[in-house]
Formats: C-alpha cells, sequence, structure tokens
C-alpha cells in the first residue's frame, strides 16, 4: 500500500508531461483576474468601437494575429514599427495597429505595465470574431513580448496565396499545426463571371493596388462558413483558397464546413487556440512593452 501511495502521483506527473507542453502549461486562464480584473471588457470595447467605424477592421484584427503567430511564434512582433511590417505579406495591407495601440493605451490607464500586447493582440482577434458573430473561444494567457522582428522571416514563413497547397501545408505542419487547421484558418480556378468581375474592379494597372475585393461578396463583414460554400462553386478569390477543392482529403473538410457551420465554428475555436500558443514567450522571457510598437 505505501509503494502504491507514491507511484499514483508519479503517474498524474508523467500525464501532465505529456499532455500539456511546457510553454502551454505556463500559460493561465485566470492569468490577469487579480492584476487586470476588466481586461476582456476593456479589449471588447476598443475592438468594438473599431468595428463601428470601419467593417473591415475584424478581418483585419483576425489577419494581423495569424501574421504574428506564424512568424517565429505568438509574441508581438509584428506590431514593432520596421521588421515584419515591411514584409511583402504585410507591406501596406497589414492593419489595425492603431486599434492595438489604442487598447494598449487604455489597459495601461487601467493596470500599468501588465498586459501584453501580444495577450491584447491575442483577445483582440477573438473579439473581432465573437462580435462578428463568429464563436467565442477560451484562452489562456500570460504571454510576453518579443524584442526583435525580422522582415525576412516574415518573408520566408508567411504562406503566400500563390503557394501550392503542399508547400501551405508544410509552413503549417512546421508550426505544430496539422492539415485540418489548413482548411480551417483558410479565410486561376476562378469561374468565369466572378474573373470577370474581379477583373473589372482590379485592372492590371497601377491604380489598382488600392482596390479592395472581398473574399466573400455575400458577407463580407459577417463571419459564418460562406467562404467555404463559394470553394465548392470555384468562386475562392485567392489561388491557395481554390487549391484545397483539388485536394481530396482537404476538400472533404470543406465541403462539411460548407454544410455544418457549427463543426466550423467548433474546429475554428479550436485550431485559433493551437495557433494562439505557437512559440509563446512566458516567464521571464522577453518582456512587458509600455507601447506596443516599440521595445522597451
Amino acid at each position: 500500500m505505501e509503494h502504491n501511495s507514491f507511484k499514483l502521483p508519479s503517474v498524474h506527473l508523467l500525464c501532465l508531461l505529456l499532455l500539456c507542453p511546457l510553454v502551454s502549461c505556463q500559460l493561465n486562464y485566470k492569468f490577469y483576474d487579480y492584476t487586470c480584473p476588466n481586461l476582456t471588457k476593456i479589449v471588447r470595447s476598443g475592438v468594438w468601437s473599431a468595428m463601428t467605424n470601419d467593417s473591415r477592421m475584424a478581418a483585419s484584427l483576425l489577419r494581423l494575429h495569424f501574421h504574428d503567430c506564424f512568424v517565429n511564434g505568438c509574441e508581438g512582433s509584428v506590431l514593432l514599427d520596421g521588421g515584419e511590417k515591411n514584409a511583402l505579406p504585410n507591406r501596406n495591407s497589414a492593419r489595425g495597429f492603431e486599434v492595438i495601440d489604442d487598447i494598449k493605451a487604455n489597459l495601461e490607464r487601467a493596470c500599468p505595465a501588465t498586459v501584453s500586447c501580444t495577450d491584447i493582440l491575442t483577445l483582440a482577434a477573438r473579439e473581432a470574431v465573437y462580435l462578428s458573430g463568429g464563436p467565442y473561444w477560451f484562452l489562456p494567457l500570460g504571454r510576453r513580448d518579443g524584442l526583435t522582428a525580422s522582415e525576412s522571416d516574415a518573408n520566408e514563413q508567411l504562406p503566400g496565396f500563390s503557394e501550392p497547397l503542399e508547400n501551405i501545408t508544410a509552413k503549417f505542419t512546421s508550426k505544430g499545426l496539422e492539415l485540418k487547421d489548413v482548411v480551417v484558418l483558410s479565410d486561376p480556378l476562378l469561374d468565369t463571371s466572378l474573373l470577370t468581375s474581379l477583373q473589372s474592379t482590379c485592372p492590371n494597372q497601377d491604380d489598382s493596388d488600392t482596390k479592395l475585393a472581398p473574399l466573400d461578396s455575400a458577407s463580407s463583414s459577417k463571419f459564418d462558413n460562406l467562404y467555404y460554400k463559394l470553394l465548392l462553386n470555384n468562386s475562392g478569390l485567392l489561388q491557395s483558397d481554390q487549391a484545397l477543392m483539388g485536394d481530396n482529403t482537404t476538400a472533404s473538410v470543406v465541403l462539411n464546413y460548407s454544410k455544418f457551420p457549427y463543426l466550423f465554428f467548433k474546429d475554428f475555436g479550436a485550431s485559433m487556440v493551437k495557433m494562439a500558443n505557437i512559440g509563446v514567450l512566458t516567464g521571464q522571457n522577453g518582456e512587458i512593452r509600455k507601447q506596443c510598437r516599440f521595445v522597451n
């Protein structure tokens, strides 16, 4: 009996080590409960205000979070001036920096030197989805901010819209994600009518760079599963999107998401939690920036 009493805790410890990666275990669902109890309320208010003024902002904040996590992990490097902001996938297209700055300023007044810019961006992306009619997912917090940002790393690590599916999948798996995550996080195989419309909106001339075309024109400001229905009709806007229909495995997932929006919502939340845990800094690593655009 005495022998067994020592064996059981060691088994529990082994299970914890196997089921919970070290960095993820250092994040905590109640991390700011005492140090910044109004955190979620302040972030949600800032995101809602921004969305009221700009219907595209929800999608921009989600994309900003994605681009942060895919370059050397979720550590707020995309928010730093220079570096990743100048990379081709971000230059003149990444948006929402001022929204994060405003939320950070409000949090510094409420709970100074407490909440990282990385956690702010992570929460802002969730609130943007939720306030657009999408799912809500619970997030462990406690990420810290990185000290550097690399333009070359961003150019290399971010998936490109013209890359073949196998290249995109390889970039996802290198971050610990799976093929299903590729499909759920993906928000010249276009049908003729859509291609004609896009060519009219964005002709091949210099001033076309300032023109916009929604990824799903029927519900561009609402979070839903219409994107997957469009893929089934060969109406995906980007080559990388429509490529999902050229692979039997990803095509079956697209079909399921087009039919079952609740399945898409559930899987989307799960994939976002996984992505938000990529390469995070915790403990004494990194810092808590005073301003998100600059290291302390």
